[in-house]
C-alpha cells in the first residue's frame, strides 16, 4: 500500500534526471474546503519538461486526480513558460524547478481529503524520456493555517497569468500584416515601473498555423515593445488566420500576462474616408440581407402581424396608417439595438455571441411561447380590453389596439420571431459585426433593422400603397382565427425546441400551464383584472419549470450516415482522399429546416452523403456548445446555418450559401474531390 503523507508535502517520487511531489500551501482544509497546492518539479541541469503548448515537439504536463477521496472538483494552473530552441525547433517549457499550482474543493470540509494522483511528463535534453509519477497526501480538516510550504506555492501563484499578482504589463493592440508566406502578426505591450527586460510573446492559435520567435523592438526606456512574429502556414490548414481565436503570452522572466483575442488585420479608422469606403459594402449586405429577412419562412408568424397592422385602417386615414408603420419600423429598430447592445456587452465580458443563440435559453423559449400565445389568443378574439398603463395588455393587444404602442411592440416582437433565420447577405453581416468593436455592431444592426423595416417604410412614405389592400369585411373574422392558429403552430414548435433542452417532463409542464392560460383567457365571465392575475401566476410557474424538472433530452440521430462533428479528424480524413461536408444545424434555426426538407433530404443529395468517400458531419446547436462555437468563430460566423465542404481540391474548406441549392451542393462536391 502507498505511503499516505500528511502535512505540507508528499515524499519525492524519484528518478535519474527528475524528482516531483505535491506540496500544500494549508496544512488543514479549513472552513471553506477550498486549498491551493502545488505539483512541484526539481530537474537535472540541461532538462526540461513541457508547458501546456508544447510547440513543435513534447506533450504537456498532466495530473489524474480521479482515485481521491471527497474530492469535488479541481483546476490546474500553468505558470509562465519559457521559450527553449534545440535543433532548429521551438518548444516551451520548464526547466531546474517549476510548480504547477492546482486549487482543490472538498465535497465535505468537514472530512479529510486524500488526494492520489498520477503525474505524466516529458523529460527532454538530447533524447526524450516520458514519465509517470504516482504522488499521494492527506489534507485533514480543521482550522486553516499556512503551511510551511505556502512560501513556494503562493511563488508559483504569483507566475500563472491572470492569478498572481499585478505583472506591470499588459498587451496593447495586435493585427496582421500581409499575407501568404509573407504573414506576421505584430503584438504591442506597455510596462510600468521598471519597464521591460527581455520579453517574450509566445502565440497559441489553431491547428496548421506556427509563429515563430519575434523580433523585439524596445522602445521609449523599456516602456513600450513591439513585436514582429512570422506566420507559417501549413497545407493541412484552412488557409486563412484572420477571424480565428489566439491566445497570446507576454513574458518577461518570471511574469506574464495573457489575452484571447481574435485575429484580424489592423482596422482602417472609420472616420476616415478609405474607412468610410471601406465599410459602405458591408452596411448594403446589412441592409440587403435584413430586407430579405421578411421574406424567409421562419417570419410566417410575422408576416400575420404584418397584415392585422395593415387591415385595421380605413384607406383614407393615411396619416394613421404613416404613423402606424413609422411606429413598427421603430420597434423592429429598436429590437435591433438591444440586440446589438446585449452583443457589444456579452463581449466585453468575454462571452461568445451568435444570431439566434437566445434560443438555447430554455427560459427565452418559456417567455416566447407565452407572448405568442397571447397573440393568438387576442386574434381569436378572447380579450380585447385594455387597463391603462398596463405593460403586458399593451403587447397583447397590439393586433387591434389603434394607437403607437401596440405598433411598435408588434415590431419588437417581430424581430425576435425573426432571430432563428438566417437571411443570404444576412451571416456575411453580422459576423463582420461580431468579429468588431461597439461602433460597428450598433451600424450594421442598425442597417439590419433599416432592411427589415424597408416594407414598412416605403408604406409609411407612400401611404396610398394601403388602398391597393382588400376592404375590411367580415372575411377578417376567419382570417384573425386563421391566424391564431398560424402562431398557435409558432408555439408548438418553440415548445419542440424546449424539448430538446428540458426534457419531457419539464415541456409537458410548460403545455399544460400555457393551455389553461388560455383556457382562462377564454372564460370571458371572468373580469380581466383577475384573468391577468391568474395569467400572471402561470407565468411564474412556467418560468420557475425548468429549475425543477429539467433533464436533458437524448435525440435520435438524423440518419444513420451522419456522423457526430469531430473537427479533428476532418484534416486526417481529407489526407486520406475523402470529402467532409459539415452542417452546424439547431432545432430552433427554421432556415436550417428548410435546408433539410429542400436540400439535404432529397434523394440525389442523401445517396451522395451516403457514398463509401464522403463523411457527412452534424453539429447539433441547438444547446451552448463551447467547441461548435469556437468552430463557428474560426470561419468569423456567428450564426447558422453554416454548411462547408472539404475535400483534397479544397483542404481548407468550401463555405456554401445560407440558404442551399442542390445545384450548389453538387458543384461544390465536384470542386472539392479535386477531380
Amino acid at each position: 500500500m502507498p505511503y499516505t503523507a500528511q502535512g505540507s508535502s508528499s515524499p519525492w517520487i524519484e528518478e535519474e534526471f527528475s524528482r516531483v511531489r505535491m506540496v500544500t500551501g494549508q496544512e488543514t482544509l479549513g472552513e471553506t474546503g477550498k486549498v491551493m497546492l502545488g505539483l512541484q518539479f526539481e530537474l537535472k541541469e540541461g532538462w526540461k519538461t513541457y508547458w501546456r503548448s508544447p510547440g513543435d515537439a513534447g506533450f504537456p504536463v498532466s495530473l489524474d486526480l480521479a482515485e481521491s477521496n471527497n474530492l469535488k472538483s479541481w483546476q490546474f494552473y500553468w505558470p509562465v513558460p519559457h521559450r527553449f530552441m534545440l535543433f532548429g525547433l521551438q518548444t516551451f517549457g520548464y526547466s531546474k524547478e517549476v510548480v504547477f499550482p492546482f486549487e482543490i474543493q472538498a465535497e465535505d470540509p468537514q472530512k479529510d481529503v486524500t488526494l492520489r494522483g498520477t503525474a505524466s511528463y516529458l523529460l527532454c535534453k538530447e533524447i526524450c524520456i516520458p514519465f509517470d509519477a504516482d504522488v499521494t497526501i492527506r489534507i485533514p480538516a480543521g482550522e486553516a493555517f499556512p503551511s510551511l510550504e505556502a512560501g513556494i506555492v503562493d511563488t508559483y501563484v504569483n507566475r500563472v497569468p491572470g492569478l498572481g499578482a499585478e505583472v506591470g504589463f499588459d498587451i496593447t493592440d495586435s493585427f496582421l500584416v500581409g499575407n501568404g508566406e509573407n504573414l506576421v502578426l505584430k503584438v504591442y505591450g506597455s510596462a510600468k515601473d521598471q519597464g521591460f527586460q527581455k520579453p517574450d510573446v509566445i502565440v497559441e492559435g489553431p491547428p496548421g498555423f506556427s509563429f515563430s520567435a519575434p523580433e523585439v523592438i524596445i522602445d521609449d526606456g523599456g516602456a513600450k515593445a513591439e513585436f514582429i512574429i512570422p506566420v507559417s502556414i501549413a497545407k493541412e490548414a484552412k488557409g486563412v488566420l484572420e477571424g480565428k481565436q489566439i491566445t497570446l503570452s507576454l513574458v518577461d522572466g518570471a511574469k506574464g500576462t495573457e489575452l484571447k483575442t481574435v485575429s484580424k488585420y489592423k482596422d482602417v479608422p472609420i472616420g476616415t474616408s478609405s474607412g468610410i469606403l471601406a465599410f459602405l459594402p458591408i452596411l448594403g449586405l446589412a441592409l440587403v440581407g435584413g430586407f430579405i429577412l421578411n421574406l424567409m419562412p421562419c417570419v410566417l408568424p410575422v408576416l400575420s402581424l404584418k397584415l392585422m397592422s395593415v387591415i385595421k385602417h380605413e384607406k383614407s386615414d393615411y396619416q394613421g396608417i404613416r404613423s402606424s408603420f413609422v411606429a413598427t419600423s421603430f420597434g423592429i429598430l429598436t429590437s435591433f439595438w438591444i440586440l446589438a447592445a446585449a452583443a457589444s456587452l456579452l463581449k466585453v465580458a468575454g462571452f461568445s455571441v451568435g444570431w439566434g443563440i437566445q434560443f438555447q435559453q430554455p427560459l427565452f423559449l418559456i417567455a416566447m411561447s407565452g407572448i405568442v400565445s397571447l397573440f393568438a389568443a387576442n386574434l381569436f378574439g378572447w380579450f380585447e380590453f385594455l387597463v391603462p398603463g398596463g405593460v403586458i395588455n399593451r403587447a397583447v393587444n397590439a393586433s387591434d389596439k389603434k394607437g403607437i404602442s401596440g405598433d411598435f411592440l408588434k415590431g419588437m416582437f417581430a424581430t425576435l420571431l425573426a432571430t432563428p433565420c438566417s437571411a443570404p447577405f444576412l451571416g456575411t453581416a453580422v459576423g463582420f459585426a461580431l468579429a468588431r468593436g461597439t461602433w460597428e455592431i450598433f451600424a450594421i444592426f442598425t442597417f439590419l433593422g433599416i432592411g427589415m423595416s424597408l416594407p414598412y417604410l416605403i408604406v409609411a412614405a407612400k401611404p396610398r400603397l394601403a388602398s391597393f389592400l382588400p376592404k375590411p369585411g367580415t372575411w377578417m373574422i376567419w382570417l384573425k382565427s386563421v391566424l391564431g392558429l398560424l402562431l398557435l403552430g409558432t408555439v408548438a414548435w418553440l415548445l419542440s425546441v424546449l424539448f430538446v433542452q428540458v426534457g419531457w417532463v419539464a415541456t409537458t409542464l410548460v403545455t399544460v400551464l400555457l393551455a389553461l392560460g388560455m383556457a382562462i383567457l377564454a372564460v370571458k365571465s371572468l373580469t380581466i383584472g383577475k384573468r391577468a392575475v391568474a395569467i400572471s401566476l402561470l407565468a411564474i410557474l412556467s418560468l420557475a419549470v425548468p429549475y425543477k424538472f429539467s433533464v436533458s433530452s437524448e435525440k435520435a440521430s438524423v440518419s444513420a450516415y451522419w456522423l457526430p462533428f469531430a473537427q479533428e479528424q476532418i484534416a486526417t480524413e481529407v489526407n486520406n482522399g475523402k470529402i467532409v461536408f459539415v452542417d452546424v444545424t439547431a432545432d430552433w434555426c427554421i432556415t436550417c429546416q428548410v435546408n433539410k426538407k429542400l436540400v439535404l433530404e432529397q434523394d440525389e443529395i442523401e445517396s451522395l452523403l451516403q457514398k463509401e468517400d464522403v463523411l457527412p458531419m452534424q453539429a447539433d446547436w441547438t444547446l451552448p456548445n463551447e467547441t461548435i462555437t469556437a468552430y463557428l468563430e474560426s470561419y468569423n460566423r456567428y450564426g447558422i446555418p453554416f454548411n462547408i465542404i472539404y475535400g483534397p481540391g479544397a483542404p481548407e474548406g468550401i463555405v456554401l450559401s445560407e440558404l442551399l441549392t442542390i445545384d450548389e451542393v453538387l458543384s461544390v462536391f465536384e470542386q472539392a474531390s479535386g477531380k
